[in-house]
């Protein structure tokens, strides 16, 4: 089978995606510099899929080791693309950070891709480009609106790159794939989402909270204009945006893509207010939550929810995971890493 790199491959949504990439007989090379994610995942993806994918720790700021990985693994045919920073808080205290890692990375890798006779990448996008959206649920023709972040705007300029290059390079065929809020673990308990320090995302913080690492979650608002008071945000489990990843990439190595560059939005088409999260976790843990309402947070958003028709009718994907799915695995996974059966 085909040859595929995947970058940040170590990370959380990038060790569900090589699970699913391999399940499908793809043989797999992973670049990651493990600066936000462990070389003991490879484990995890071998006891699942009982084959160990190629590993490269690599810094893909570096632009010579990029240009001799390719040099190396002259028969890749496609690339997803993960490996980048994304925590919006940081990107605002650590702009320039952002920009080298998240831009400058990508670049080195289109320059690669385009020498090669022909080839399939992947990237990893956000929702956070449609920034407060006009009308819900969002499609992928809503308006790009000003980024809210470091972040967000490096999703938007590598969005612009990638399309940009694509129209000068006919060999290269690329997707953009905008992800909603990638929640849960993988079934099997066997990987999972790792947060390095305080968590960034709500479910880590739920989980946490509920094993007693943290001591109570914080709701940031309950008087926004939505039925409980509380952000709603569309949560995919991380198992059903995996295999969108694998879905989408077939779709560029069979040439079914109808232009070179592609846009789908990944969410469940549903969104669940933050005390809904919580009350799906009360539910399949059997525990009761600590937290407390607190004012709300710059930067949030009101609601985000995708329109999942396009990539439903183009890929031929939908999710099939429920957020009661997502928070029993979360909460498994939770458990097993802290060795704590409570």
């Amino acid at each position: 089978m085909d040859k595929i790199l995947v970058t940040g491959g170590l990370g959380f949504i990038g060790s569900h995606t090589v699970v699913e990439l391999q399940n499908e007989g793809y043989e797999v090379v992973i670049i990651d510099d493990l600066s936000n994610s462990s070389e003991k995942v490879l484990d995890g993806i071998t006891a699942i899929t009982g084959k160990t994918p190629i590993f490269e720790k690599l810094d893909l700021k570096e632009k010579d080791k990029v240009e001799q990985f390719f040099a190396k693994h002259n028969d890749i045919k496609g690339v997803i693309h993960f490996a980048a920073s994304k925590a919006v808080g940081e990107s605002v205290k650590e702009p320039l950070l952002y920009y080298e890692n998240n831009i400058s990375t990508l670049v080195y890798i289109l320059k690669e891709l385009k020498k090669l006779p022909s080839a399939g990448f992947i990237f990893s996008s956000s929702c956070t480009v449609y920034g407060q959206a006009d009308e819900l649920p969002i499609t992928e023709n809503a308006p790009v609106k000003s980024a809210e972040s470091p972040y967000g705007n490096t999703k938007q300029i590598g969005e612009e790159i990638i399309s940009d290059t694509c129209k000068v390079t006919p060999n290269l065929k690329a997707i953009a794939l905008r992800y909603f809020n990638p929640v849960g673990a993988h079934e099997s308990v066997e990987i999972g989402e790792l947060p390095i320090g305080v968590p960034q995302n709500l479910v880590p913080f739920i989980t946490q909270t509920g094993i007693g690492i943290r001591q109570e979650l914080s709701v940031f608002g309950d008087d926004y204009p939505t039925p409980d008071g509380t952000c709603i945000r569309d949560y995919i489990h991380v198992v059903d945006l995996a295999k969108a990843h694998v879905i989408a990439l077939g779709r560029l190595l069979q040439n079914k893509n109808k232009s070179n560059y592609e846009t789908f939005n990944l969410g469940t088409g549903k969104g669940s207010s933050v005390l809904e999260v919580v009350k799906s976790f009360e539910k399949v843990s059997g525990k009761q939550l600590n937290y407390k309402i607190v004012g709300r947070r710059e930067g949030d958003i009101i609601s985000a929810y995708a329109d999942t028709e396009k990539a439903n009718k183009e890929l031929g994907w939908e999710t099939k995971l429920s957020l009661d799915d997502a928070m029993r695995s979360a909460w498994k996974w939770e458990q097993k890493v802290r060795g704590n059966n409570n």
